[in-house]
């Protein structure tokens, strides 16, 4: 072999995800083709209500906020219970959002024109700066064994996301489809960055969005208002999330498989032999940092040039451009 060759033999291909595109719209590899079809083609009830973000922008944060709303302040206390009272509708399919407790809500992924609408149901988009979003997707890319990615470089994770090749499609995709609807009467637009840095005052703005009783029931009574806070605060959602979905990991797959009331899409999901950590991992990290400024640790001088100029590009002539002017 020449020098050249050899050279050549060690260059490695960028490691990618596991990824599958259905209908030209790419999701994880690892989640069921037919959930995700049956997701797109769910019915919103009158009354329904629809957290979408694109993917690690806060979804998990404002389940919990609402769930904790809706619950007189209480939190989840299991991971299933996570999973049906608010359901990733790509993930667990259109069953879900049919059997689920209501008042509740439903989780997703997508861009405006591709999520269930109806006029008669409320949609909280959470938008977050797309360096923290790029650094956290990584981490959750590379953290769950599914994608196949473990040992994943950063650098080119970061390729795939400028490039809009990540699971979910492309984050301006996303991002710009649900501002053009932030003045809807059904829909709240907040950011991520909002929702830290007041974290009381935007509560109740989400409980006004939901309607005048919950909000009137918070002001009045302020044990359940730092309780909704307390128990969707990350150091919460760190310590008792992540602690029940690894002791989902550790339930007998056959009784996951095999119970009804666990909507399809997981079932299959187990079927496959999921989990959520890494075998030699100390726990679950699917809550991991929950600040602002992370991407600074992980973005090269280049890289950050080349995706504030993506971002000034896609967002030219709207308010995005200064949304997070001290962010990023």
């Amino acid at each position: 072999m020449s020098a050249s060759q050899e050279d050549t033999s060690k260059v490695q291909k960028p490691k990618i995800p596991f990824y599958q595109d259905v209908d030209g719209f790419r999701i994880p590899g690892l989640f069921s083709a037919e959930a995700y079809k049956s997701a797109l083609g769910y019915k919103p009830r009158p009354g329904d209500l629809f957290i979408v973000t694109y993917p690690k922008c806060g979804t998990t944060w404002v389940q919990n906020i609402v769930a904790c709303i809706f619950r007189d302040g209480k939190p989840f206390q299991s991971a299933l219970e996570f999973f049906t009272e608010t359901p990733f509708l790509e993930m667990t399919g259109a069953q879900a959002a049919e059997n689920m407790k209501r008042p509740g809500a439903i989780k997703f992924h997508l861009p405006y024109h591709m999520t269930p609408q109806s006029p008669d149901a409320k949609y909280i988009f959470v938008a977050r700066n797309p360096k923290d979003c790029c650094v956290s997707f990584y981490h959750h890319t590379e953290g769950i064994p599914g994608y196949l990615f473990e040992g994943g470089e950063f650098d080119d994770y970061f390729e795939l996301f400028i490039n809009g090749e990540v699971d979910f499609g492309d984050y301006f995709d996303t991002l710009l489809s649900w501002y053009e609807h932030r003045n809807d009467p059904n829909v709240m637009f907040i950011t991520y960055e909002q929702l830290q840095k007041d974290t009381k005052n935007n509560v109740l703005k989400i409980a006004e969005f939901l309607g005048p009783q919950y909000k009137e029931k918070l002001v009045k009574d302020e044990k359940i208002l730092n309780d909704v806070i307390l128990h969707s605060s990350f150091k919460f959602m760190k310590e008792h999330l992540n602690k029940h979905l690894q002791e989902l990991d550790k339930i007998p797959k056959e009784v996951i498989v095999n119970n009804p009331d666990v909507p399809a899409g997981i079932r299959k999901l187990f079927a496959n032999d999921f989990k959520m950590a890494k075998k030699d991992s100390q726990g679950v990290a699917f809550v991991r940092k929950g600040i602002v400024g992370d991407w600074r640790n992980y973005f090269s001088p280049t890289q950050n040039a080349r995706l504030e100029k993506k971002f000034r590009e896609r967002t030219t002539g709207t308010e995005l451009q200064t949304m997070w002017k001290d962010d990023m």
